[in-house]
């Protein structure tokens, strides 16, 4: 594996159609990126993966979408507005803001001294309606877990699921970080894939190792460097107030170990706190031949996935360098679950009409199987491998003058650079079985 640095994974999200700085030609927009056609093609393929293996392929999990605006008492009930907050000082010469734990003994701007440290609450603060009073003040969601947990009683209504059960939920979270870095790793607007399963008080030990496996799976199935991953045993002083036990699964990212996922044990803290908030009947009656019919306020189990550290992780896995026909090149190794582009097709000449028109029948032929097919015919040759490299496409399909005698193709893999010559006919077959 090449030596991965962040500026080298920057300039190809960026050359290569990934991920753009957000509002680049204004100046930009601090904690903030846009996603490429390339890299939501990435991002849908990694958050289809995980809906599928969790939700679609299981029997025990149900899907929701809860709003992003929810009643600010919500928020009040699950500790958000008392205590989701980070250390925060300010420099006395320059007055710029950072994070006590990450700023070090003087300002890394002017060097100056810092005062104080004091609380910040990170939750994007907003008004519902014309009024902007404390009776309007609502907040963008912090985390998505919020609305699973005020629609635990809804789906059990609406499914009358069996314990043990989930509810998993992928969408936006909004954190107003202090000083947001390391390019997507850390960011003020972030999509969050999270499941809340829940189980019975005794039950939790097996259920917590059970989706500890379930998560290395998805590491492997995603395309994430198994060696690049560690588990943290998170110590009590550093757990969240509702956890009482967490994993992090650190990744090896170019600036350090850093947390990638996590998975805690919330016990029956969020039914609980919601119940006595809202004053709504929260418990589960489990009738089933253990349950006895008695009503119990189930435990949590939480695997927590942020889809762009996903990303990054991917992005650091998958990134090569090598030498290939005499000349450097870089190439990104996806798996073909993550791949954005799966096949690229290519009239060996743009300017032959017989070629094109064959290349074209080719293309519309694999993407009617293979939705997320290219088509390239900008540059030499040459040059589009490089790019469909860059571009992490597992195979090239090059159209030229023999296919119109022989109806055979050129197909090209990106790991090796070997070609061979396939028929068009043995296309999907031989893209199907990779």
């Amino acid at each position: 594996m090449a030596d991965v640095t962040m500026e080298k994974i920057v300039s190809l999200a960026k050359r290569r159609g990934f991920i753009y700085p957000g509002s680049e030609i204004y100046g930009g927009l601090s904690g903030t990126w846009d996603y490429g056609p390339f890299g939501v093609e990435l991002k849908n393929n990694i958050k289809n993966l995980w809906w599928r293996m969790f939700v679609q392929d299981r029997a025990d999990m149900y899907g929701i979408d809860a709003a992003i605006l929810m009643n600010p008492r919500a928020w009040e009930a699950s500790g958000h507005v008392a205590g989701f907050s980070d250390p925060l000082v300010e420099c006395k010469k320059c007055k710029r803001r950072f994070r006590a734990d990450h700023a070090g003994d003087a300002c890394p701007e002017c060097k100056g001294t810092f005062g104080e440290v004091r609380q910040f609450n990170m939750m994007f603060k907003t008004h519902i309606g014309a009024a902007e009073d404390e009776s309007s003040v609502s907040y963008l969601r912090p985390e998505t877990a919020g609305g699973i947990f005020v629609n635990f009683k809804n789906v059990v209504d609406s499914l009358h699921p069996k314990l043990p059960f989930g509810i998993a939920q992928i969408g936006k979270a909004f954190r107003n970080e202090i000083a947001p870095r390391d390019f997507i790793f850390r960011v003020r607007e972030m999509e969050q894939m999270e499941i809340e399963y829940f189980v019975r008080p005794g039950e939790w030990e097996k259920n917590f190792e059970a989706w500890k496996n379930a998560m290395y799976g998805f590491i492997d199935a995603v395309g994430i460097a198994t060696d690049r991953v560690h588990e943290l045993e998170v110590l009590e002083g550093d757990r969240a107030h509702y956890s009482k036990r967490t994993i992090d699964f650190e990744f090896e990212f170019p600036f350090g170990r850093k947390e990638l996922y996590g998975l805690a044990y919330r016990t029956d803290f969020d039914l609980l706190a919601h119940a006595k908030h809202s004053g709504a009947e929260l418990g589960y009656l489990d009738d089933s031949p253990d349950g006895g019919g008695k009503r119990i306020m189930p435990h949590v189990i939480e695997p927590s996935f942020g889809v762009e550290r996903t990303i990054l992780a991917l992005l650091v896995s998958a990134y090569r360098e090598d030498e290939l026909g005499g000349e450097t090149r870089t190439y990104l190794k996806f798996n073909s679950a993550a791949a954005p582009i799966k096949v690229a097709v290519f009239p060996l000449l743009k300017n032959k009409p017989q070629l094109v028109e064959k290349a074209r029948a080719v293309f519309d032929m694999i993407k009617k199987d293979i939705p997320q097919t290219m088509w390239d015919d900008n540059g030499n040759i040459g040059k589009r491998y490089r790019r469909q490299d860059e571009i992490g496409t597992p195979f090239c399909v090059t159209i030229d003058f023999d296919t119109l005698e022989d109806d055979t193709v050129t197909v090209r893999d990106r790991d090796t650079g070997a070609q061979e010559r396939v028929a068009v006919r043995d296309l999907l077959p031989r893209f199907s079985a990779s």
